[in-house]
């Protein structure tokens, strides 16, 4: 499954994250593992309350999790030294959904910008600090005056290029890009995409994209894990997955692309994933590889009609 020319840089393994009592727990994750390379753009699409966005909190710690989360090799999730929660607390970071929520109103944009820096080790002077914030505003395409404002006189689109801003001042390796586009137009979110795209090519990063929108996911990521109730159910390359979407779930989430043409639009037919299709009672599904690396989270009986599917296309 794993790549060897690649280089891994995050390794999840059976992450499963639980909320509520022991007694009555809640499981929003659950046993998933993929693998992200250094250098690339993983996706992870699903619909509302999949837990998308609950696997992109476990990775940077805010959700406790079981399971091992390896980052460079070494495990940052559970109890871990000081020293390597701050380095992970400046190698990871991430980008919130709601870009208006995500920023403190009260606090000036410098102020915001430039925050993360008080946690790390190195203390610097008031003429650096400036010069910091003006170099990540400037790379995300605002002027350095804008330092000076507050969150409430910026556009949507303005506002999530602070909070890029301040994922960046860090210098991460890795960002969590978590809906970083669905709060905003459809004008904005071009440039928004571009400009992430942009960044990753000359500070070489790596992302983790969380989204519900198939058709940007397509446009941005060199990998897609679809998740359903906390359950990756394929896995594959995006091309791949376009091509030969398997699961019914990644099908069902394919016909509900809108199409700019009309036509196409008053002919096209909805799937709808009725889990009920699936008889796990004694067969139990499991996660194979069906094609190089093409994962599919399937039983014995599924998989038998899957080969079947992609021998005839």
């Amino acid at each position: 499954m794993t790549d060897p020319k690649k280089e891994v840089l995050l390794d999840v393994r059976d992450l499963t994250v639980q909320f509520g009592s022991r007694r009555h727990p809640f499981t929003a994750v659950d046993h998933v593992s993929f693998q992200i390379y250094k250098g690339e753009t993983f996706g992870v699409v699903g619909e509302s309350g999949s837990g998308k966005t609950t696997i992109g909190r476990a990775i940077i710690r805010i959700y406790p999790s079981t399971g091992d989360i390896l980052y460079n090799g070494q495990k940052i999730n559970g109890k871990i030294s000081r020293q390597l929660d701050t380095e992970v607390t400046r190698k990871i970071q991430m980008i919130f959904q709601d870009p208006m929520a995500s920023l403190n109103e009260r606090a000036k944009v410098d102020y915001i910008v430039s925050e993360g820096l008080l946690n790390l080790p190195d203390k610097y002077s008031k003429e650096e600090k400036e010069r910091i914030v003006s170099e990540a505003l400037n790379s995300v395409g605002l002027l350095p005056e804008f330092a000076s404002r507050f969150p409430h006189e910026f556009s949507g689109g303005q506002r999530q290029r602070i909070g890029i801003a301040r994922a960046m001042v860090m210098h991460p390796e890795f960002i969590i890009a978590d809906e970083p586009i669905s709060a905003l137009d459809m004008s904005i979110r071009a440039q928004v995409l571009n400009l992430m795209a942009k960044l990753q090519r000359e500070s070489n990063l790596t992302y983790l994209f969380i989204s519900h929108d198939l058709s940007v996911m397509r446009f941005i990521c060199d990998r897609i894990a679809v998740i359903h109730k906390g359950v990756i159910v394929e896995l594959a390359e995006t091309e791949e997955l376009f091509a030969h979407p398997l699961h019914p779930y990644t099908q069902a989430l394919l016909s509900a692309i809108p199409m700019p043409d009309p036509e196409h639009e008053r002919n096209k037919v909805l799937k709808v994933y009725d889990p009920s299709m699936h008889h796990y009672e004694t067969d139990k599904p499991f996660v194979t590889e069906i094609r190089p690396g093409h994962l599919l989270h399937a039983n014995n009986a599924e998989l038998e009609e899957y080969r079947k599917i992609l021998a005839n296309e």
